[in-house]
């Protein structure tokens, strides 16, 4: 069931909200949190998914910096890695890929076994576990509702990093079990066509669209900044 994958040189992510908290972008993640929790006012969101059009465009280092921002406030965050075909948060953290989201889903594992702490407080995470052979269909599984049922009254808020909506249809499978969605478009590289490709996906799997994350936008000599359009 699940593919041999070669084992990697860990390399932490620059997580810019925990190392320079006072920094222009760090001002800009707590803009985005901000409008998320306006975003429904008549409406409590617990679970977010972070989706992007294709690969590369930064959708798993904002789901990290969002979820370290919403901890800062002092909610309690669990930061799940539902990506399993190329999953980025163990080497983000720097921990264990396994156990994970795969091995909570297949029944061998506990919550309180693949919980781990990521070292911001307030700030758990769920690695991706083993990659499997069939994505998709694991995360249509009635344990995938079952989890998101228990996180739910264990956390505050829960994050899930999922796959590029227009390359497999794991995102979509997700996004109707989700309060909000957040679709994350890379400055200058993003093709319009396919953000707005994006968008019809989304919309046709009800996905509750709360806004776009602007990625790599430049305003200045060697600075760059994050812009939410709700």
């Amino acid at each position: 069931m699940f593919k041999r994958r070669k084992k990697v040189k860990p390399i932490a992510r620059k997580l810019v909200t925990s190392s320079n908290p006072q920094s222009i972008i760090s001002e800009q993640f707590r803009t985005v949190r901000t409008n998320i929790k306006f975003s429904m006012p008549n409406r409590e969101i617990k679970t977010l998914l972070f989706t992007s059009s294709s690969i590369g465009e930064g959708k798993s280092t904002i789901a990290a910096n969002v979820a370290i921002v919403f901890a800062q406030e002092g909610k309690k965050v669990l930061l799940i890695d539902a990506d399993l075909r190329k999953p980025t948060m163990h080497y983000t953290f720097l921990k264990t890929i396994t156990p994970g989201l795969t091995n909570l889903l297949t029944g061998h594992w506990n919550l309180n076994q693949v919980v781990k702490e990521t070292g911001v407080n307030g700030l758990d995470l769920i690695t991706s576990g083993p990659i499997p052979s069939n994505p998709a269909e694991l995360l249509g599984l009635p344990s995938m509702d079952m989890l998101i049922t228990e996180v739910k009254e264990k956390y505050d808020i829960i994050i899930f990093d999922a796959p590029p909506i227009l390359s497999v249809s794991d995102a979509q499978v997700l996004t109707d079990k989700c309060d909000g969605t957040i679709l994350v478009i890379s400055s200058g590289s993003t093709e319009k066509g396919n953000a707005i490709k994006a968008k019809e996906v989304l919309q046709a799997s009800k996905a509750n669209i709360l806004g776009t994350i602007l990625n790599n936008y430049k305003i200045g000599k060697d600075h760059y900044y994050y812009q939410y359009y709700g």
